[in-house]
């Protein structure tokens, strides 16, 4: 089974950075946040140097349970695994654009926001998310950060408190015609003729990886592409694979996994221990 320690070994054994497959009808991706996507999923199938798109289907299927769209969270689903939310930047201090979707710790099967063929792809409640951020530059990946929502994030109150205060209030509005909306409001009969209405939405955003975990690792700027991993300690022990990486990190001069202490996203006067695990490839 699959899991992020996986992607990384992947990643380290076969450090790839050009998001383009070549020989591949993926050549004609529509948009290079497709093929950032189509990356990630490489990275946790195992798939980088496949050319044929069966064998390449077939290990994908195999990893994944579910795989998703750019409308609804999330972007894919490891078979028995973590959810997983791709985000492609194009400058290195970039925030992230989640448009209507706050940022999530975790990923819950009863939320309105995922697709019922999310929520029947196999048995499950809860899932932990991965956040996978590229900064892209062209056809090539710059720097790459995987970190755990819960790591990065607040607990999802936090943002259902605001997002129903402003709600609450727009609907409070005297003398408009509200209809029922799971946006923060849909005015209808705008006009005189009662032919217009208005949808009121919330665009969310988020500080990206490398600038909110600055304080403990920092991008090396002769490096021709950086990797970075944050992953909790509970989450990391969890891995029975955990310790095939930290032997590669021991034969792999570029690979370093060190042990640093991240604020609570709930409660930053608190902190816990994680690892950061870091990959470069150097200019040649």
């Amino acid at each position: 089974m699959s899991n992020i320690i996986s992607a990384i070994i992947h990643l380290v054994k076969n450090p790839q950075i050009e998001l383009i497959r070549k020989g591949s009808s993926r050549n004609r991706a529509n948009t290079m946040g497709e093929a950032l996507e189509e990356y990630i999923k490489d990275l946790f199938a195992n798939t980088l140097g496949v050319a044929d798109e069966q064998t390449r289907n077939v290990a994908i299927a195999q990893t994944f349970s579910y795989l998703g769209n750019q409308n609804n969270p999330p972007d894919s689903m490891l078979r028995g695994g973590d959810a997983i939310e791709v985000k492609k930047i194009e400058s290195r201090n970039a925030a992230l654009a989640l448009n209507s979707s706050y940022p999530k710790a975790k990923l819950f099967a009863h939320s309105p926001m995922i697709k019922k063929a999310c929520r029947d792809c196999e048995p499950w409640t809860q899932k932990d998310m991965i956040y996978a951020v590229g900064v892209v530059n062209g056809n090539r990946l710059e720097s790459l950060a995987f970190v755990y929502g819960e790591d990065y994030c607040a607990d999802k109150e936090t943002y259902e408190t605001i997002k129903s205060t402003i709600k609450n209030g727009v609907e409070s509005i005297p003398n408009v015609e509200f209809a029922e909306s799971k946006e923060l409001g849909h005015v209808n009969r705008v006009d005189p003729l009662g032919i217009t209405y208005l949808r009121i939405r919330g665009m969310w955003g988020i500080e990206n990886p490398f600038t909110v975990f600055d304080y403990v690792y920092q991008r090396n700027p002769r490096n021709t592409f950086n990797f970075m991993c944050i992953i909790n300690n509970d989450k990391f022990h969890s891995f029975e694979n955990a310790s095939e990486l930290i032997a590669l990190s021991k034969q792999n001069k570029n690979l370093s996994i060190q042990d640093v202490q991240i604020k609570n996203p709930n409660n930053p006067a608190q902190l816990r221990g994680a690892k950061c695990i870091a990959f470069g490839i150097e200019a040649q």
